[in-house]
């Protein structure tokens, strides 16, 4: 958005701009753009270093954090805190596998968290809302028998723990086509 019009400026604008500018003053603003916009930064970083194992852990370590604390005696079992990296990775263009384990992950660690603590029915709706989302990403990128096995022990896990919303959980691994028996 050009901030003195307040117009956005289009695709094909910004093209036309782009093509009239000489190569040094283009590399000049994408030098300037990373080092003043820290989300630019970000992305050139991840471009040209992914390190995609190394965020996925971080990431991981967080989510355990999440709900097994450390340094605090209560967990804080946000299912934002997941959304927030999901989002970011899914921006950076992350292999679609290693996202894929991330959105199992989260399930998995808060399935354990909830298997021995009092949780109230907002949690399983997100988490719902969290294998939904996970078996979309899983589908639409053809990965569902890498993570066939996982799935279902979720699944299970979910059955034995009598969570909520059991029907639709069931109904989402009919609509993948995942058999629940062994």
């Amino acid at each position: 958005m050009n901030p003195i019009q307040g117009i956005p400026m289009s695709k094909i604008a910004l093209k036309k701009y782009l093509a009239g500018l000489k190569k040094k003053d283009l590399e000049f603003q994408i030098l300037d753009l990373y080092g003043r916009f820290p989300v630019v930064k970000t992305y050139y970083d991840f471009v040209f270093n992914p390190k995609e194992e190394k965020l996925i852990q971080e990431a991981k370590r967080r989510i355990v954090n999440e709900y097994f604390p450390l340094k605090r005696k209560r967990a804080k079992a946000r299912r934002s805190v997941a959304q927030k990296y999901i989002k970011h990775f899914t921006t950076l263009g992350m292999d679609p596998f290693l996202l894929g384990e991330f959105m199992i992950f989260n399930l998995e660690t808060a399935q354990r968290y909830s298997k021995n603590q009092k949780v109230n029915e907002g949690f399983y709706k997100s988490m719902l809302r969290s294998f939904q989302e996970a078996m979309h990403h899983l589908v639409i990128h053809s990965l569902v028998n890498d993570f066939k096995e996982r799935i279902l022990s979720f699944y299970r896990g979910a059955e034995e723990q009598e969570w909520y919303f059991q029907d639709e959980f069931g109904q989402l691994l009919e609509m993948i086509e995942i058999d629940e028996q062994p």
